[in-house]
């Protein structure tokens, strides 16, 4: 029997759109613009390689789907079963991490009580998705956010911001930081659970 040749994944402007939650035109704007690299096919369609894509989208703090790090060469792909708690209130941990285990039996579900303890685990289980805290003591949550973001060696997970900042300055640089979701604490397990699961649907 002929042994399957596998065709080396490709995008198409229009698939890039929609991996990056964008119309077709944005895509082809940030061609155009130099901004994303791509070439053209002989009948001038753009097409772009995956870790062109994922590069162009790490360096903008932008959420990298599992389907495109699985397609890439030099991508580090995250454990897609695995999500970690991050919160120094262990009674607030230990309810949200046995909340997403009975919820989710599938997941392997992780915890980190301090941002050394986080970064171990982010290195070492490369998680799906991560529940953070912005209001660990002694540790900058935003920086620790933009790093989770940046730094390909935690595998790109999606993060979910949750915090008891409630004023708007605080809320516009937790958008900035390109996340999943946020939430305030007091936090509603349900809610919580509803972005889990999208997170985990990708």
């Amino acid at each position: 029997m002929a042994k399957k040749i596998e065709k080396p994944v490709i995008y198409s402007a229009l698939e890039v759109a929609n991996i990056c939650g964008v119309v077709n035109q944005t895509a082809i704007n940030w061609i155009n613009s130099g901004y994303l690299k791509a070439f053209k096919t002989p009948g001038g369609q753009y097409r772009v390689y995956p870790d062109d894509l994922a590069d162009f989208m790490r360096e903008r703090n932008m959420h990298i789907p599992m389907k495109l790090l699985s397609a890439c060469s030099n991508c580090e792909a995250y454990n897609s079963s695995t999500l970690l708690v991050i919160d120094d209130d262990k009674t607030f941990n230990t309810l949200v991490a046995r909340f997403i285990r009975e919820r989710f039996p599938d997941l392997e579900i992780i915890q980190a009580f301090d941002g050394f303890e986080a970064g171990v685990q982010l290195f070492s289980k490369k998680p799906r998705c991560v529940v953070l805290d912005l209001d660990l003591p002694g540790v900058d949550g935003f920086e620790l956010c933009r790093k989770i973001n940046a730094d390909n060696s935690y595998g790109k997970p999606a993060v979910i911001v949750v915090t008891a900042l409630e004023d708007k300055e605080h809320e516009n640089r937790i958008v900035d930081l390109g996340i999943e979701k946020f939430f305030r604490k007091p936090l509603k397990l349900e809610l919580l659970a509803d972005a889990v699961d999208r997170v985990f649907k990708d």
